[in-house]
């Protein structure tokens, strides 16, 4: 590790030990939203409340309530009737991916390619989640669609702090291998400052954990195995990864030597979610 690598992470993780690093907030009309959905004595009125106090986000659900995947031939010109025909949960975490989308805009032209990066890859990786959960686990879809949506949160802060060293910027690798190695823990960090449940905390601190064995399948293994699938065919040294050594697979009964976005109805599961989160 160079000079400057070792400076920039001993910064980092003592602001983060100190707290002072700078994390992420998640917008309050999200964190509005998910209190009102996981409030078993809230009604779809009080979650069209809070959504119509954002036009940004009533004029994005609008359009994915009208959009081919919903299947639906009636075109709706409201956010009730958006609501209505999407569902509770798929506009909380809609509603969470359209304003997580928003932290991913770069300040500077230098780090604007790799966060477009990594959100495209949040996306796929989400996707994936949604579909193994769906047809593999009991787990609920779309809290794993949340978990592979916010599983390299944790790059956000390094990226940010990175604009402040030139240098390491101009070197790639040496980048790569410090949000490698960092961005689990501050992912973590991040999440639990959010208030999001401990499935989601585990799954932004373990996905990259390929010895993780937990008792049963769990979100941490849908997400290290979403991860895994996304790299497949890719440079990425995860792709180099023997995954017959990974437990993931076979807690949710997949052979390691499958892939999943090429089996037909699970692709095409893969296909639509992430292009219903990029709408």
């Amino acid at each position: 590790m160079s000079d400057i690598s070792r400076q920039f992470c001993d910064e980092l993780l003592d602001d983060l030990e100190h707290n002072r690093l700078v994390l992420p907030t998640l917008p309050e009309v999200a964190l509005k939203v998910r209190d009102v959905v996981d409030d078993p004595d809230s009604s779809i009125s009080d979650l069209v409340k809070i959504i119509v106090s954002d036009p940004a986000l009533s004029a994005r659900l609008i359009q994915v309530a009208n959009s081919p995947l919903m299947r639906a031939g009636r075109q709706i010109e409201s956010v009730d009737a958006a609501v209505g025909r999407l569902g509770m949960r798929i506009v909380r975490d809609l509603a969470t991916s359209m304003v997580m989308e928003q932290m991913f805009q770069a300040t500077s032209d230098v780090t604007d390619h790799r966060l477009r990066r990594l959100w495209e890859h949040s996306t796929e990786v989400a996707a994936i989640c949604h579909a193994l959960a769906g047809q593999f686990t009991r787990l609920n879809p779309e809290q794993a669609l949340l978990a592979g949506l916010v599983h390299d949160i944790g790059a956000l802060p390094i990226l940010t702090k990175a604009e402040d060293f030139p240098e390491l910027l101009q070197d790639e690798a040496a980048l790569d291998r410090i949000i490698s190695e960092l961005h689990p823990r501050i992912g973590g960090a991040i999440l639990r400052s959010w208030n999001f449940p401990s499935e989601l905390v585990d799954s932004a601190e373990q996905h990259e954990n390929m010895g993780y064995n937990s008792a049963a399948a769990d979100y941490v293994d849908v997400v290290i195995v979403a991860n895994l699938q996304s790299y497949l065919g890719s440079g990425h040294p995860m792709a180099e990864q023997d995954l017959s050594q990974v437990p993931a697979f076979a807690k949710l009964g997949l052979s390691p030597d499958v892939n999943v976005i090429d089996m037909e109805e699970t692709g095409n599961a893969i296909r639509e979610t992430q292009q219903l989160l990029s709408i």
